[in-house]
């Protein structure tokens, strides 16, 4: 008869005990495109208005590399970061494939 001896469960590994918890990635916040032509592009000057496809009220889109990852909305900063741009999250993507 073999003597089996039963291994305990190991824990599960969160994101934050992993080697690449501490890595800065660069999130991308696209606010909208614009598709004007080469020669409409070439007339642009100084203080002119690009029109986005989206409007002010609209969600952004926020990119690591070209993978969408969420959706959130602009907001300005009070306080201390008073007139800084952030954004709140409003959906997540479902990230259980990878990045």
């Amino acid at each position: 008869m073999d003597d089996l001896t039963e291994t305990p469960p190991q824990p599960r590994r969160t994101a934050s005990d992993t080697p690449f918890a501490h890595v800065p990635i660069e999130i991308i916040v696209s606010v909208g495109r614009a598709r004007p032509t080469v020669a409409e592009l070439l007339r642009l000057d100084r203080d002119a208005v690009l029109t986005l496809d989206r409007r002010v009220e609209d969600p952004v889109d926020l990119y690591v590399g070209d993978r969408l990852i969420a959706r959130g909305e602009l907001m300005e900063m009070d306080g201390e970061n008073a007139g800084q741009l952030a954004v709140r999250l409003t959906e997540l993507v479902d990230l259980s494939g990878g990045l």
